[in-house]
């Protein structure tokens, strides 16, 4: 990375990958920067045959407070136009390898819309979620009212949205923004050990489980079993699916290659 003081990156032998944000004197706040260090993190991650599963925390103490609100201070209209953030967001979007978030105390903002790209949410007891963008005069602007509204519903979104109200782990939970809830010494540790879970499984089944749900979501349901369908017969056709089958009437391991 051209600078990999505000983004940590390390690849393990079980094939998960882990980013650590790091700009903890700015409670990890999202610059330019860092949004461009997580973009090219992402093309780096979807391009390495050997990364099966990534997560990405904050750390310890916060997973991301929002966007740095230096960057809004005097920015007219054209220049946030032509910043062209939403590129830096695509490249998440696009990776067909799981991403696990492990949250810690806040993600707020941007950071919520951050933990959201993510296909599974890992949260400490402690960790809070929101929307506050709406006491600043603005808005969320990387997904934060559409990820949020597909997640857990027109009133609990526009509920957060509007409020901008901060909610506790277990109400994220309870709403169905968070996958699980974990002591706060665990979340990393746990995010860890079921994105190694995961890693271990075929490659191509786990993205295609991941791409069909994903397009599945914004499709009517005939539609989207039909492209079910076709995903499901197209894993005949790989090594792994004859792997697995043969491993399980061995009663062995199976050895997945990504075939």
């Amino acid at each position: 990375m051209d600078n990999p003081s505000i983004l940590e990156i390390s690849i393990q032998n079980d094939g998960v990958a882990l980013l650590v944000l790091n700009r903890p004197t700015a409670r990890n706040a999202l610059n330019l920067e860092l949004r461009q260090a997580l973009s090219d993190a992402f093309i780096q991650l979807q391009q390495n045959p050997a990364v099966r599963a990534i997560v990405i925390t904050g750390g310890s103490q916060v997973f991301a407070a929002g966007a740095d609100i230096k960057d809004f201070t005097t920015a007219t209209t054209a220049q946030m136009y032509l910043r062209r953030t939403e590129q830096y967001w695509q490249s998440i979007t696009d990776c067909s390898k799981p991403i696990i978030a492990a949250v810690n105390g806040y993600a707020l903002g941007g950071g919520c819309e951050l933990a959201m790209h993510a296909d599974i949410i890992i949260a400490s007891k402690s960790a809070q979620f929101g929307q506050p963008e709406v006491k600043l005069g603005l808005m969320p602007g990387a997904g934060g009212t559409q990820r949020l509204l597909r997640a857990v519903g027109k009133y609990k979104a526009m509920l957060l949205l509007l409020s901008g109200k901060f909610i506790s782990a277990e109400h994220a939970y309870n709403m169905g923004l968070v996958s699980e809830v974990v002591e706060e010494e665990k979340t990393i540790g746990h995010a860890l050990e079921l994105a190694k879970t995961i890693a271990a499984y075929a490659p191509i089944a786990v993205q295609q489980i991941k791409e069909v749900a994903q397009l599945g979501s914004d499709m009517p349901l005939q539609a989207g079993l039909a492209l079910e369908r076709k995903a499901f017969q197209i894993l005949f056709d790989t090594q792994d699916q004859k792997e697995g089958i043969n491993a399980f009437f061995e009663k062995r391991p199976a050895q997945y290659t990504g075939e």
